[in-house]
């Protein structure tokens, strides 16, 4: 299965011109979702961020976190 991808314009390129890039996230559930109930989290990485959005409302909000942030997040709950 090819995770979804979602496109959007990178915050460099210009709205008229040769310099417009667009760059994907590449989603996919996380591995404590469910697949037919409320726990329904996918994810998409990028060097920087992680991003994080509920699967039922894809066009609905999202929450990027600093990959550093996301860390010492992930660090507290392990109890490291």
């Amino acid at each position: 299965m090819t995770p979804e991808l979602t496109w959007f314009k990178s915050s460099y390129s210009s709205n008229d011109g040769p310099s417009c890039v667009e760059v994907a996230l590449s989603w996919f559930k996380s591995s404590h979702s469910s697949n037919d109930g409320p726990d329904c989290v996918e994810v998409a990485l990028t060097p920087d961020h992680i991003h994080i959005r509920d699967s039922k409302t894809k066009n609905g909000p999202q929450l990027a976190v600093p990959a550093t942030i996301w860390t010492q997040f992930i660090d507290s709950l392990r109890g490291a």
